[in-house]
C-alpha cells in the first residue's frame, strides 16, 4: 500500500472543543502508530480532506513523521475556503498545515455549493488511494459513517482494505502513554 486515505470524527462529534485538550495526544498518538506500521510496509503518501479533527491531527502526525519517515501528505479539501466558518484556532491550524503539505489543491473551485461535494470528495480520496485509516466506533458513527459506506462498498467490489482505530485502540493508547510515564510507577 503506497497511498492511504485517513479520516474521522470532527472534534464536537467526540467532545472535543478545546483545541488543547489532552485527548487530542492520544489520537494524535494512536494514529501515528499506525501509520509506522504502514510505512514499514511501503506507505508513501497520506491523504486527507483536510476536515477538522481527526483528519487534521492525521495531517499533524504525518508531519511530525515526514522527516524520519519520508511520509508525503497530500490535503485535497472538497471546496476551497472550506476553513472559513471554523472556529480562528482550527482555521489556523488548517492553513499552516495546507502550507506544509507535500500537495494541497481543493477538488472543486469555488466554496460550498451542495453537500455532492463531499460525496464528490469522498469517491475520490477511496478512488486516489490503496485502502484506508478511520477513527470509528461504529456504535457511534456520526458524519463518518459516509466515508466508511463509501470505503465499505469499495473494500466489496475489490483490493481496498479499511483499518479502523477503535475506542479499544484508543485506550490502549492512553495506557501505554501512561506507561512511559516514569511517575506512573511509582
Amino acid at each position: 500500500m503506497k497511498v492511504l486515505a485517513v479520516t474521522g470524527y470532527k472534534p464536537m462529534e467526540i467532545n472535543i472543543f478545546k483545541p488543547d485538550d489532552e485527548r487530542i495526544q492520544f489520537i494524535k498518538a494512536a494514529i501515528e502508530k499506525r501509520l509506522i506500521g504502514f510505512v514499514e510496509e511501503g506507505l508513501e503518501w497520506v491523504i486527507i480532506s483536510g476536515k477538522m479533527g481527526v483528519e487534521l491531527w492525521a495531517g499533524e502526525a504525518v508531519l511530525e513523521l515526514r522527516e524520519q519517515y519520508g511520509l508525503k501528505l497530500a490535503v485535497i479539501p472538497p471546496f476551497e475556503n472550506q476553513e472559513e466558518r471554523w472556529p480562528e484556532p482550527i482555521q489556523q491550524v488548517y492553513q499552516e498545515l495546507t502550507a506544509a503539505a507535500d500537495f494541497f489543491r481543493p477538488l472543486y473551485k469555488g466554496g460550498y455549493s451542495g453537500p455532492y461535494q463531499y460525496q464528490a470528495n469522498n469517491k475520490w480520496l477511496i478512488d486516489k488511494s490503496d485502502g484506508c485509516l478511520l477513527l470509528l466506533d461504529e456504535a457511534f458513527p456520526a458524519s463518518n459513517r459516509y466515508f466508511h459506506q463509501e470505503a465499505q462498498q469499495a473494500a466489496k467490489t475489490g483490493d481496498y482494505p479499511v483499518y479502523l482505530i477503535t475506542p479499544a485502540d484508543l485506550e490502549d493508547t492512553v495506557e501505554e502513554m501512561r506507561m512511559m510515564d516514569p511517575d506512573y510507577w511509582m
